[in-house]
């Protein structure tokens, strides 16, 4: 009985129970840490694939699609956002404070985590908030200079060349944008509505740069999918009385055109070099209302026909024709003259050198010679525009826009910045994390 009433001893049990608790209590932790540990990882990766998704998405211009893709790369790294009980959420930010203000997306990935010696303070679960720092690009954006609303085409070993601006087209078609026959396209951005014709589709027979195209265009200045249009800003159209007939039958050596280079002169159609004339138009608005602006090839086609600060207004059923081999000389106001020198002024219609009316829809075709020179935009929102035969067409400072553009047979057509044509967000790199 003496050995039953004896204390001694216990101590050692209830430390034992003690510390044997404390350990399973220090092994849980550890679990719970590691397992915190790990999930932070994976978090940081799932924050820096949102980051970089949505950040890619601002390059674009696609700001509305930020949330969707840096849900969808979440998910993708096990981080599901769609889950109906205890989701994972993406909160995307823009930092306005410290180094990363501007074309920067912060990612911010939280989901509950299950714990086990944790959860006796947090319920069983608890959140740790990961984020990530990316960059779009720089958020770059180019002038454009040629806009089209249908189809582009280059083809036959003819070159586009945009310095310094872009090329945009508005068609929601996949083939709407096409190269072929060893053509050449330089400038500093191309992009469109629709997608899927860069790189497969961009040809006329369908193949992945089949003919021996050149692009030189930075690849993070090819955008697909763009939700905003280049949308030229039109002139106004200038006022005119009576319309004389079109005197281009004559012979010889003439001057045409109106009064003053401030005043308007209406012609229903005006052929320039026919009979083998030589003819010189005066600086002015030119309107024409029913047939051709026509420019055949001249006495030999080595006539350099046209006028230094014109301006055509083409409306009603008009249209304009440059005939292979017409060497001419056409020079919007206030623009450079192809010897030197500036051109007179028309007023608000300096810069542009033929304005075809919207409700106009007859095609445009120039073909030219060896030694055309024209300085100005051409904008023909409703018409289709053929620039072909070999011609060196050169539309400088001042862009080009047309329902459709198709360039072929070798020549070269040179468009130059024209800020009434828009511009086209581009990043200048590929998106990056930053942090």
């Amino acid at each position: 009985m003496k050995n039953l009433r004896d204390e001694s001893g216990q101590t050692v049990v209830f430390v034992a129970f003690f510390m044997a608790a404390l350990a399973l209590g220090f092994v849980a932790f550890a679990l719970d840490v590691g397992a915190l540990f790990r999930e932070k990882r994976m978090a940081q990766s799932a924050a820096q694939a949102a980051a970089v998704a949505a950040a890619e998405e601002a390059g674009y211009g696609n700001t509305t699609n930020e949330q969707a893709v840096a849900n969808a790369m979440a998910t993708l790294n096990g981080f599901n956002t769609t889950l109906a009980t205890n989701p994972a959420t993406v909160t995307l930010t823009k930092p306005t404070t410290g180094n990363f203000t501007g074309s920067y997306v912060q990612a911010t990935v939280r989901m509950p985590i299950h714990t086990t010696f944790l959860g006796a303070i947090s319920h069983g679960m608890i959140t740790v908030p990961v984020s990530a720092t990316a960059i779009a690009g720089g958020g770059i954006s180019t002038q454009t200079c040629v806009c089209v609303t249908g189809n582009f085409s280059i083809s036959g070993g003819s070159t586009l060349s945009a310095p310094g601006c872009g090329v945009f087209d508005n068609s929601s078609s996949s083939s709407s944008i096409e190269m072929s026959g060893g053509s050449t396209l330089n400038a500093s951005s191309l992009g469109g509505a629709a997608t899927g014709w860069y790189p497969c589709n961009l040809g006329i027979s369908g193949g992945c740069d089949d003919s021996g195209d050149t692009i030189n265009v930075p690849t993070a200045g090819i955008v697909q999918g763009v939700s905003t249009s280049c949308t030229p800003t039109l002139p106004a159209a200038p006022s005119y009385s009576s319309c004389a007939t079109d005197p281009g039958g004559s012979y010889g050596t003439f001057t045409w055109g109106p009064a003053t280079a401030s005043s308007t002169i209406c012609y229903k159609a005006l052929t320039v070099g026919a009979n083998g004339s030589t003819c010189t138009l005066k600086p002015g608005i030119y309107v024409i209302t029913t047939g051709a602006l026509h420019f055949e090839s001249g006495a030999g086609g080595y006539s350099n026909q046209g006028g230094n600060g014109v301006f055509f207004y083409l409306t009603g059923t008009a249209s304009l024709v440059i005939d292979n081999g017409a060497n001419v000389n056409l020079v919007s106001g206030g623009a450079t003259e192809s010897g030197g020198g500036t051109a007179p002024v028309v007023g608000a219609y300096d810069g542009v050198v033929v304005f075809q009316d919207p409700s106009d829809t007859s095609a445009m075709t120039l073909s030219g010679g060896s030694s055309s020179y024209m300085n100005g935009a051409v904008i023909a929102p409703s018409a289709a525009l053929t620039i072909s035969g070999g011609s060196g067409v050169t539309v400088m400072q001042g862009g080009i826009s047309a329902s459709s553009l198709t360039i072929s047979g070798g020549g070269t057509v040179k468009a130059i910045l024209d800020t009434n044509e828009g511009s086209l967000a581009v990043y200048s790199s590929k998106p990056k994390l930053v942090q």
